[in-house]
């Protein structure tokens, strides 16, 4: 496997691990447990700068870009279905945002809608990132040529050089051990959920 793609399948096991700690948050608040909102706004960090911002950001201005220039649609396909679960998943990060930007401590319409929240949102990055590892990164090992990939990489590999630079790196880290340490994901669901697969409609 190319590193280039073998960075991104690191990046998602990483996403599923915090995938999987909010999903514990959700299952907790289910049974009665008090959320402060600052929580809420640890979460919605690490998913906009850690899984949009550097995640989504290297594939869709790096790799699918480039798989675009070689043939592939943006507007119908797998990287058409891909940019359409991205903007879903902003979606429902927005509105985790909402609930950790509000004052005072969570309503019980609130803790609804954050389980609501826990359990669309962990569902559909799931399946999407089973999607890309199975479906849409063999395809681009099989499409793109050995440069085309060795130029993904170069400009995935000057995007973390920055983020270390700027200590993005090393504050994304600490931030994704303190999720996944107060919240633990569980190794069942996280299993069935890999098995469960996923697969392009149309």
């Amino acid at each position: 496997m190319h590193e280039a793609i073998r960075l991104l399948m690191d990046e998602h096991r990483i996403i599923e691990q915090v995938l999987g700690s909010f999903e514990t948050l959700g299952q907790e608040i289910r049974g009665g447990l008090a959320v402060e909102r600052p929580l809420l706004g640890e979460y919605t960090d690490f998913l906009r700068s850690y899984a949009d911002s550097r995640h989504h950001m290297k594939e869709e201005d790096v790799l699918f870009a480039r798989m675009v220039e070689r043939g592939f649609s943006r507007q119908f396909g797998p990287i058409a279905a891909m940019l359409e679960e991205h903007r879903q998943g902003r979606f429902h990060v927005t509105a985790l945002s909402g609930l950790a930007e509000a004052p005072g401590p969570l309503s019980e319409a609130e803790r609804t809608q954050l389980v609501a929240i826990a359990g669309g949102f962990v569902g559909l990055l799931r399946q999407h990132i089973q999607k890309e590892d199975r479906i849409l990164y063999p395809m681009a090992l099989s499409e793109l040529s050995p440069a085309d990939l060795d130029q993904v990489n170069s400009q995935f590999a000057e995007t973390e050089r920055r983020l270390r630079d700027d200590g993005t790196h090393d504050r994304q880290s600490a931030l994704v051990e303190r999720l996944v340490t107060r919240f633990r994901p569980d190794p069942q669901r996280m299993a069935n959920a890999v098995m469960s697969g996923g697969c392009f409609a149309g």
